[in-house]
């Protein structure tokens, strides 16, 4: 995608913040406050509002994968069109405490729904690509993940069964470890993680990277310990609510990457996959209650 689209930078910038240097958040929390100001000013300038230095600023356009301050100007004039508030207010970011019912839902509507297309914008559809060969090919397919991740790994996991993909889901860290130990080459391994810090997951991961199996990391944060151990990186896009950090719309976030991952291996062998689609439907046809 390319790099000025308003959706990608804004999203961009979110999934950096826990991985930049102190003075680089602080530019980057000055352009997420006021990205019209930021496109405005010289980088100087840029550097005397946020009390830090002109590299700081440059490191954090390199971060962001820029070629430099210009760059961002650019990207952040084809803000234009929106308000400043509009970046905070779009991702649906805080609830407060007197807010009404009617606007936890929309403030939650705007976070998932901000998530998805966020997540459709920047996703790396080459990366993508790799991960569906390689679960396509697998010899054999583990799955990790705890918390809310495990509810989506576990998703993933029938929906690959139901096309003939078997396949294993560990939410326990001793199960996944002595698995893990067991995979190899042409073998796959998949790490489920909003934050890209959980233990239990990274673990695993590294172990079956180790044993020459392919990694695939999903995770909303690109310089996590999670993406830093995988082959590939599969990136999602949500925004944290009030009381809700890595909730629905990050879940969410996570089932759009994973569908598109499941369609695509299903789609390399499409006639099995109908096959195997139709005589499960079949198989529970008698357990439907008829109208």
């Amino acid at each position: 995608m390319n790099a000025g689209e308003p959706v990608g930078l804004e999203a961009r910038i979110h999934g950096l913040l826990p991985g930049l240097s102190p003075a680089q958040r602080q530019v980057a929390d000055e352009v997420l406050r006021d990205p019209a100001a930021a496109a405005s000013s010289t980088i100087g300038e840029l550097a005397a509002r946020c009390g830090t230095s002109l590299p700081s600023v440059t490191r954090f356009c390199l971060a962001l994968g820029l070629s430099g301050y210009a760059e961002l100007r650019l990207a952040l004039a084809a803000e234009s069109g929106r308000s400043s508030a509009s970046w905070e207010l779009g991702t649906g970011g805080e609830v407060g405490a007197d807010d009404s019912l009617d606007d936890v839902l929309r403030t939650l509507l705007r976070a998932d729904t901000r998530a998805l297309e966020d997540t459709v914008a920047e996703l790396d559809v080459r990366a993508l690509g790799q991960a569906v060969r390689a679960v396509s090919d697998a010899r054999r397919i583990d799955l990790y993940a705890v918390g809310g991740s495990a509810t989506v790994a576990e998703d993933l996991r029938l929906r690959l069964h139901r096309i003939g993909r078997s396949a294993n889901c560990w939410s326990d860290v001793h199960n996944a470890l002595t698995s893990a130990a067991l995979l190899g080459a042409g073998d796959v391994a998949i790490g489920l993680s909003h934050s890209g810090e959980t233990v239990e997951v990274l673990e695993p991961l590294v172990r079956a990277r180790s044993q020459g199996a392919r990694t695939v990391a999903i995770t909303n944060y690109p310089r996590s310990p999670i993406a830093r151990a995988a082959d590939v990186v599969l990136i999602t896009a949500a925004r944290d609510v009030t009381f809700r950090t890595g909730g629905l719309s990050g879940r969410h976030a996570q089932m759009i990457v994973l569908d598109a991952l499941y369609i695509g291996v299903a789609q390399r062998d499409y006639s099995l996959a109908e096959q195997a689609f139709d005589v499960t439907a079949d198989a529970v046809a008698a357990h439907r209650v008829q109208r």
